[in-house]
């Protein structure tokens, strides 16, 4: 039997095999936003850690936030009350269902509306027809004000009873401890016909990475 030969001192070590392992990449982290993503317009997304019944799998879209604290009206979670049966001039501008969304927990006797428009139906709105700009196409709607002043100005709009509300503070340490995701909003979100668990999974797959994965989760923990 044939000795090995030495190696060459001059060719350097010899190459080691190959193994077929690489080293595995990083998981990247969770990216659920912070406080200065939120703005009127965005939403604020409860993550499956959230287990208040009061805001857990809720959509809340951010109308207002300042040093005074944040509002804003949580999304597809429709009541019994019929539109007509409150507000009857304002039933026919209304999207499906027809019928008031529970806003929040706040002033739940109070009415709030959001109507989106569309610039292509005709003149730019303003607040002599009875609307405010929140963000973009939405806007707030004087609901003491002629409906007939909105027709073939909005696409749709929503009524909400009660509102969600934050003082100074309150939300910055719900979201250091991970409690919502803070994403981009659009004028759909506020006339979507999904509610409940389809509109969160919606909103949390259009993201992406990790946050968009958890659109396979239940919005609720304890509803798994």
């Amino acid at each position: 039997m044939t000795p090995p030969s030495s190696p060459d001192p001059e060719s350097g070590p010899p190459a080691r095999p190959a193994t077929g392992r690489r080293r595995p990449d990083a998981v990247p982290a969770l990216s659920t936003g912070c406080l200065d993503d939120v703005r009127p317009g965005s939403l604020l997304v409860a993550m499956p850690s959230l287990t208040d019944p009061t805001f857990a799998g809720t959509v809340v879209f951010v109308l207002d936030h300042n040093d005074s604290g944040t509002l804003g009206v949580v999304l597809g979670r429709p009541s019994q009350v019929e539109i007509r049966d409150v507000l009857p001039g304002w039933c026919d501008l209304a999207v499906d269902p027809v019928v008031f969304h529970v806003g929040g927990p706040c002033e739940t006797d109070t009415a709030l509306c959001l109507a989106v428009c569309d610039p292509a139906l005709g003149a730019s709105p303003d607040e002599d027809c009875g609307l405010r700009p929140v963000a973009g196409d939405v806007h707030l709607v004087d609901l003491d004000a002629d409906p007939e002043e909105l027709v073939g100005r909005v696409r749709g709009l929503r009524v909400f009873a009660g509102y969600a509300g934050w003082s100074p503070g309150q939300l910055a340490a719900e979201v250091a401890e991970g409690a919502w995701a803070c994403v981009p909003g659009s004028p759909d979100d506020v006339l979507s016909e999904l509610a409940g668990p389809e509109l969160w999974r919606r909103v949390m797959g259009r993201q992406t990475g990790r946050l968009a994965v958890l659109s396979t989760a239940p919005a609720d923990p304890s509803a798994n």
